[in-house]
């Protein structure tokens, strides 16, 4: 999947030809360019960086400084490219576009998760992700500390409040959820979403679900019905969660709690990428 990514990201922004630095620069110049951090924060996207130039040309070569996951400061180099010229051109804007948006990702991850230290609570992300390119952001959630949910619709049943209504009712929804994995032999886990008490009650009457999501339930309302649920089914909270409040969400001893700006809601870390002659 992250060749895939990489070859369509390629294919875009070359298409027939780096015109640019083909009519430039000439084709033996050799270059070396330092990735320069120009923003606090988590830096994501090392890794993939080197496979980026390493797709593109495998005769570059990289010196890597600082590992993905390291807290970065202004100024300081996260790893030196040398090889051709036209090579570092050509890859140059695709590997900053990856990697600063990786970055703002895991830094933001990570302060969510400094917020709940101390809990047993973990954060997750969700699918509110960038089309085509959700590996990429998921992967920077876990550089930033923080876990996966599931990855798309494929990895996991998850009864979300459309799914409930257009089966006819919670009850009806888990049946069939349940019915389906017994006809096709599939092991999925089964999550279910809830939007307050009666409908808690109802899965808790029919049971067979594995992960039970509290979705915009307040602090207060989710320690009120913690001790309803058995500890065989895993809880999660979600919906309108932030910075200010997850804390207090963390501390009713919840499971999980899914925050879907982790990838939607971030701000990018500056970073360059320069030619260096030293």
């Amino acid at each position: 999947m992250i060749d895939q990514i990489i070859k369509n990201a390629l294919n875009e922004d070359i298409g027939d030809g780096d015109h640019s630095s083909l009519s430039c620069v000439p084709e033996n110049a050799m270059g070396t360019a330092k990735l320069i951090v120009k923003q606090e924060g988590i830096i994501a996207g090392v890794d993939l960086a080197e496979r980026i130039f390493k797709t593109y040309d495998s005769s570059l070569e990289i010196t890597t400084y600082i590992q993905d996951g390291q807290k970065v400061k202004v100024g300081d180099v996260a790893f030196v490219i040398s090889g051709k010229s036209r090579s570092i051109l050509s890859t140059e804007r695709l590997v900053l576009n990856f990697m600063q948006r990786m970055s703002g990702i895991a830094t933001k991850t990570n302060r969510i998760v400094d917020l709940i230290e101390g809990t047993d609570t973990k954060l997750l992300d969700t699918r509110k992700t960038t089309p085509g390119i959700r590996y990429m952001e998921k992967w920077a959630v876990r550089i930033g500390g923080a876990y996966n949910h599931r990855f798309a619709l494929y990895d996991m049943i998850m009864l979300k409040d459309n799914h409930i209504d257009y089966a006819g009712g919670v009850s009806k929804a888990i049946t069939r959820a349940n019915d389906y994995l017994a006809e096709t032999g599939k092991e999925l886990k089964i999550e279910i979403e809830v939007r307050n008490r009666e409908e808690l009650d109802e899965v808790l009457s029919v049971g067979q679900v594995d992960r039970i999501m509290l979705d915009n339930f307040t602090p207060q309302e989710i320690t009120d019905v913690l001790s309803q649920i058995p500890d065989s089914i895993e809880t999660e909270a979600s919906g309108g969660i932030n910075e200010d409040t997850i804390r207090s969400y963390a501390e009713t001893g919840v499971d999980f709690i899914s925050v879907g700006a982790l990838t939607h809601s971030f701000e990018s870390l500056d970073m360059s990428l320069k030619a260096s002659f030293e």
